[in-house]
């Protein structure tokens, strides 16, 4: 038969698409037995024979032997002139076996043959990549960066198999170019229109915990327990853990001796601090842990209304809120409680003072959470600072700054009045 022909048509194709030899003599396979199904309505008395090492594939019509006149169903029988044709030894009531030729089938036949493979292939392809990343979920992957445009990142593993890392998935500072190494955690695998669609990230949370787990052999083996892990990518991470083996410190182990095991892991997320915590079921402890490297001089807790109101020095404050707010943001996630800031002064003063949402009515919402992240709760907390250090903490302008003043003021002056 002359489907070595057809078979080496789709050569190129098959070696493109990174399919084996395997899987190719299948599907050639499927497809031929579609063909006879259309053709003959049948494919029940055809042999189709694949060889994967030669590569070829022949195919065989079966049929018995009967006397010449007596053909009743040409596709199971042949007449017995026809039969000595092709061998004359056969005898009435064997089975012959005549090979097909491929211009038995005409050229349509041959036609949808070819398409039908080259859709089989892409299917094929398609599935296998979709099992193959759908079991790689969560973990990390090292591939070549193709194409960066301004909304994702097209990356290509060592199959060709095409990757996304999408804008919201990169570290802020992420700045890749053709040809660059990238490390990722999938994401999600997808199917859209048929297609496999694999997102990858490096803004989860799990990414960070996986290179803890390449970096930090005893939380590999499960001798250290990563309890909770709270980023703001690029810019802080904190990191719960906990160790049931005594003899283990589990704070030490992760940060390595002179922070050799972390190091390599910051470098990775571009610089981001991470904060590693001796994880605690006690509330407050476990608060004052998270807002470390601030320094607490009280604590108070509402477990029903899940707040934490904490006091501490004046030149603690900043160290508690941190760089943009980030140090107080994640330490509420790692915990799951609210935290409230005040300076040991303001303790005795609370009487006399107003909440900030208080004002909610005369101020934006927004502008209050912006003083609310410079550290402040109470309008005396923020007329303590200068209109200048408002602006520059707050990140607001000068002039919304002057109005929050004059309507915070105007508050204890109707007051003494």
């Amino acid at each position: 038969m002359e489907t070595l022909n057809l078979i080496d048509t789709f050569s190129e194709f098959k070696e493109f698409k990174n399919i084996d030899r395997e899987a190719m003599m299948h599907i050639l396979e499927d497809v031929f037995n579609a063909t006879l199904i259309k053709k003959y309505g049948s494919d029940e008395y055809f042999d189709i024979i694949v060889n994967i090492d030669k590569g070829d594939l022949e195919v065989y019509h079966k049929r018995y032997v009967v006397e010449d006149g007596n053909v009743q169903d040409p596709l199971s029988e042949i007449a017995y002139s026809d039969a000595i044709k092709i061998e004359p030894d056969f005898e009435v009531g064997e089975e012959v076996a005549e090979i097909l030729n491929i211009h038995d089938f005409g050229r349509r036949e041959i036609l949808a043959i070819r398409q039908n493979l080259q859709t089989k292939i892409m299917e094929y392809e398609k599935e296998n990549i979709f099992l193959k990343y759908k079991d790689k979920v969560g973990d990390i992957i090292t591939a070549e960066v193709y194409q960066v445009w301004r909304k994702e990142i097209l990356i290509v593993d060592e199959d060709g198999i095409e990757l996304t890392l999408p804008r919201a998935e990169q570290i802020p500072s992420d700045n890749y170019k053709k040809g660059d190494t990238i490390r990722a955690i999938v994401k999600s695998v997808e199917s859209k229109n048929g297609s496999p669609v694999i997102i990858l990230s490096r803004t989860s949370e799990i990414f960070l915990q996986r290179l803890f787990e390449m970096e930090v052999p005893e939380v590999y083996d499960g001798l250290i327990t990563i309890r909770k892990i709270v980023r703001e990518p690029g810019q802080r991470a904190k990191i719960a853990v906990e160790s049931y083996d005594d003899r283990i410190d589990p704070v030490g182990a992760c940060v390595g001796m002179k922070g050799s095991r972390i190091h390599g892991i910051v470098r990775e997320l571009r610089n981001e601090n991470i904060d590693v915590i001796n994880y605690t079921t006690k509330p407050d402890l476990f608060i004052t842990r998270a807002l470390s490297p601030a320094k607490i001089s009280s604590i108070v807790i509402d477990e029903a209304k899940k707040l934490a109101e904490v006091y501490m020095e004046n030149d603690q404050v900043s160290l508690a809120i941190g760089k943009g707010g980030y140090n107080i943001k994640l330490a509420g996630k790692l915990t799951g409680y609210e935290i409230d800031v005040y300076r040991n002064t303001e303790e005795a003063e609370m009487e006399d003072d107003v909440d900030l949402k208080e004002f909610a009515d005369e101020i934006d919402e927004w502008v209050i959470e912006c003083l609310r992240n410079m550290g402040c709760d109470t309008a005396k907390a923020v007329l303590a600072y200068t209109p200048e250090e408002i602006a520059t903490r707050a990140d607001l302008e000068m002039e919304t700054v002057q109005e929050v003043i004059a309507i915070l003021q105007a508050e204890f002056e109707d007051d003494d009045q």
